[in-house]
This record gives structure tokens, sequence and C-alpha cells, in this order.
């Protein structure tokens, strides 16, 4: 998914929550390893693939149906369908959550009749339980390493969509201040790493 920037329309009449500096990865971390968890932490081994059906985030009340997610001519990834803004989506073209590597799923902040699914992804935090539960029945659970918010014109594409040798997972959303006439500004991401199976 290089050079690939999420871009999802949004009404922003109800400005969702953005993540606190606090979240994001520790500006002590050399900046080689920064935006990676600590293998130490992380000791399950990753899973066959298996298309990933229900996506949930105790923390901020977050259950919703997965549906797989294309790239578009400009190799920006589609969003879901507007219509349903209760669906999550996971890019169908990359890792699937709880495979080894980077797995990437999105969803709608807000659209035109509300707030989508991801509305509060702003308010996860370090430390919170992401699940997976998947096709062959297994349930991907993954704690979250940081929450990040980029400008869309600064987006660190491999930052956020590299290559990993852990199972990890990214949720992206948009964020990072709304402006009627361009609307949201930016993108959040939660970087998280699977910790345990179900």
């Amino acid at each position: 998914m290089a050079g690939s920037v999420l871009v999802i329309s949004a009404t922003g009449d109800e400005q969702p929550p953005q993540p606190s500096a606090a979240q994001a990865f520790s500006t002590s971390v050399r900046p080689a390893s920064r935006g990676k968890p600590s293998a130490a932490l992380h000791t399950v081994r990753p899973l066959p693939r298996s298309n990933p059906v229900r996506l949930r985030i105790p923390a901020i009340g977050v259950d919703a149906p997965m549906t797989r997610l294309s790239l578009d001519a400009t190799r920006t990834l589609r969003p879901p369908p507007a219509k349903n803004p209760s669906l999550a989506g996971w890019y169908g073209g990359g890792t699937a959550p709880g495979s080894r590597g980077t797995a990437v799923t999105a969803g709608h902040v807000d659209t035109p009749t509300g707030p989508g699914v991801f509305h509060d992804l702003g308010a996860v935090v370090k430390g919170d339980t992401i699940e997976i539960k998947r096709a062959d029945r297994h349930v991907a659970v993954f704690t979250v390493d940081a929450v990040e918010v980029y400008d869309k014109k600064k987006f660190p594409n491999k930052k956020v969509y590299g290559s990993s040798d852990l199972p990890e997972l990214r949720v992206i959303t948009c964020g990072g201040g709304y402006a009627k006439r361009t609307g949201y500004r930016g993108n959040v991401v939660v970087y998280a790493t699977m910790t345990a199976v179900k």
C-alpha cells in the first residue's frame, strides 16, 4: 500500500475526539525503532491467513461487521460504503489480521447520516484491546501500542503501512480537525500488536 493515503468523506457536524500527545509513540525511543512494538512483549505466534469478519474495540463500544476493501486507480484505499456507517473494512490485498505482517483496517469517522463506526477512535489509549474475529473462528486480540494523528499532506506511509515480522494491526479513520470546504485535514491511526488468540 506504499504511496496510498486513506481518504474518507465526512461531514464533521459532531467533532470526534482526537488523541492526546501522551498516546503517541515515545519521543525517547530511537528514531530507527520508533513505531515498532517491543518484540519481548509480544510473543504470540502469527496465525494462518483467514478473512476477518468482525472487529471489536470494547473501550469505545465498537462491535462491527467487516468488509473487504481495495485500492482505487490512485492507490488510495477505498472506504467502506457510506450508506453503512457502522461497517468496518480491511485491506484485502494485504495481510489478514492475526497473520504475520501489518494488517490495515479502516472505517468512517462520520457520514452525512451521522457518526461512523470509528467516530470515537481518537479516544482509544495505549493498552486498550482490539479484537478481530476471523472466518476460521479464531479471535486475534491486539493491544494498542500508540495512537497518532497525521496531516494528510505529511502522512507517513512507510511508518503506517510498512511490513513487520510480527502480527500487527492499523486502524485508520479521518481526524486532525475539520473544515467544511476541505473536510478532515488528517487521519487518526491506531497502532496495535497481537498479544493473544482466543
